[in-house]
């Protein structure tokens, strides 16, 4: 049995397939995953039921958000040839050719749409397809012009709970724009935190980032901690509509302090190790208030 790779002829040359390695790095799986765990969240606290359609939903959104990413490293791949974090992606490290990567990101994000309008529903279909407009039309050309382009990867990146709602019930109540809102406040701590890690970077690709506009990222570093007092107000919503209870309640509290602790440690002695304890406590910050949230409500209901 022959061991030597797949190929695809283009004219009289041929070319190696994606390896699966290069297709997850294409798609930013481990990104693509937190948008899912995000849907699937929206999903059961609106009180979804059927498996099938949140298997649809999952699926659908996970292949728009999958194209994205593909068509994002399109366009960006001259600077992430430039940046040491990026520049072994498949685009600019030349495993992938840009054409064959454009046909993948079409192919996912039609694929993705089309799911969804038949077996989900239009508004999820609308939702996901607004995420990818802004994500790509928006968010990407702007990191190179202002560094606003962070407010708009918010709004992508908030919208997943509400498309699970939506997923669940063909709408989108107050409910869901509060999971909107916590998602939207949360990423911004998050991405500052990143930022500033990766500042070096991102000033060699000449982008517009907060933690490059000044010595040191202060800007940044000031923003994380301003995001993360935000959160902790925001985060309580769900207790006054009565989407969770007291449970819910003592855990926002409790991870909200957290949070704006490490923000403290990190603008009163800026260090990697500091602003990386930020981003792994926002890891475990999200998942943990979703997932107390979501039983909390089974517990009211």
């Amino acid at each position: 049995m022959s061991t030597s790779p797949q190929v695809a002829t283009v004219g009289d040359r041929p070319r190696a397939l994606p390896s699966l390695r290069d297709l997850l790095d294409l798609t930013k799986a481990r990104l693509a995953s937190l948008v899912l765990v995000t849907v699937a969240f929206g999903f059961l606290l609106a009180g979804g039921g059927g498996s099938l359609v949140l298997l649809a939903a999952l699926l659908g959104v996970g292949l728009v958000a999958g194209a994205a990413s593909i068509f994002n490293q399109v366009l960006e791949r001259d600077t992430d040839r430039i940046m040491n974090r990026t520049s072994d992606r498949p685009l600019p490290a030349g495993r992938v050719d840009v054409g064959d990567a454009l046909l993948l990101g079409l192919g996912a994000a039609a694929c993705g749409l089309t799911l969804l309008v038949v077996l989900v529903n239009g508004l999820t279909a609308l939702l996901s397809l607004t995420s990818l407009v802004l994500y790509v039309v928006v968010y990407t050309p702007l990191k190179q012009k202002t560094s606003f382009h962070t407010l708009i990867g918010a709004v992508t990146g908030a919208l997943p709970p509400v498309m699970g709602w939506a997923a669940a019930t063909g709408q989108a109540p107050r409910e869901a724009w509060i999971l909107f809102g916590i998602l939207f406040v949360w990423q911004l701590p998050h991405f500052f935190a990143i930022a500033w890690l990766y500042r070096e970077d991102y000033a060699r690709a000449g982008m517009r980032m907060l933690s490059v506009m000044d010595e040191g990222g202060k800007m940044a570093i000031r923003q994380v901690l301003l995001f993360s007092l935000t959160l902790l107000p925001v985060s309580l919503l769900p207790s006054t509509v009565a989407m969770a209870g007291e449970v819910y309640l003592f855990a926002a509290l409790l991870l909200g302090t957290a949070l704006v602790a490490a923000a403290l440690t990190l603008i009163r002695r800026p260090d990697a190790r500091r602003a990386r304890n930020v981003y792994l406590m926002s890891l475990v910050y999200l998942p943990c208030l979703l997932g107390v949230m979501v039983l909390d409500r089974w517990t009211l209901a």
